[in-house]
């Protein structure tokens, strides 16, 4: 045979074999293209529960605050100052512990005034605490004893209930919501036939507790009466996600 025509033979029988070789590849591919069990999934069903406690709260923060307008800005923190440290040094006599006063504000502003209202007139001081009373019983008392002790200075600016130590109480919500999703997907479980099976994930969110309503904004009077307090209860709630396998 001429060596050109053996030439065009190679040739041919080498594009057969990489044509063969490219088959046998795509074959071999494809025979493991199915589903396989990562493919497959699992069944499941994701639910939302939800858990509420109540708890009586015990203990209560009063936010006060001291304020002065003088015509120069001595005399309005000097008055400012020395008022709001009659008041810490009435509750701490009182039994309050020193720690559970705290400093939240303090501010000096200049008051406007005259015919354009861009001259200065004076000045006003304002210094505020955060009072926390763990004894409930005295807090009426105690917070007379801050408008007493102010007098006309005196600002009530919030009163507000809390739980010490509510860590008890998070985790009776918790536990309810785990159940309450619980029962959710026990249910879809019974309405398709399907078993519930393991946990998968969760996630969890704790609900917010409404805070109780600020106290109105009040002027302070000598020798002021005790104030009616009532602390009622405080709902902690608690929301979590569960994804269940279904069998």
């Amino acid at each position: 045979m001429p060596i050109a025509g053996r030439a065009k033979m190679f040739i041919r029988f080498a594009l057969l074999a990489v044509a063969g070789l490219t088959a046998v590849t795509l074959s071999a591919c494809d025979s493991s293209s199915g589903p396989t069990s990562a493919d497959k999934g699992t069944s499941q069903v994701t639910v939302v529960g939800n858990g509420k406690v109540q708890g009586t709260p015990d203990t209560l923060t009063v936010n006060a605050s001291i304020e002065f307008v003088a015509p120069d800005v001595s005399g309005a923190m000097n008055q400012t100052n020395e008022r709001q440290q009659a008041v810490i040094d009435a509750l701490t006599g009182s039994g309050i512990d020193r720690k559970d006063i705290s400093t939240s504000q303090v501010s000096l502003q200049p008051q406007f005034g005259g015919g354009d209202s861009t001259t200065i007139v004076g000045y006003r001081a304002s210094n505020s605490i955060d009072v926390k009373i763990r004894k409930l019983d005295i807090a009426s008392q105690t917070l007379a004893l801050i408008v007493s002790t102010g007098a006309d200075a005196t600002r009530i600016n919030s009163v507000n209930y809390s739980i010490d130590d509510d860590s008890q109480l998070v985790k009776d919500a918790r536990a309810r919501a785990f159940g309450d999703a619980k029962d959710r997907a026990q249910q879809y479980a019974q309405l398709t036939g399907l078993k519930l099976g393991k946990v998968i994930s969760i996630t969890e969110s704790g609900a917010a507790t409404p805070p109780p309503p600020p106290m109105p904004y009040s002027r302070g009077m000598p020798e002021a009466a005790a104030v009616p307090l009532e602390p009622g209860q405080q709902t902690i709630g608690f929301s979590v996600t569960v994804a269940f396998e279904l069998t």
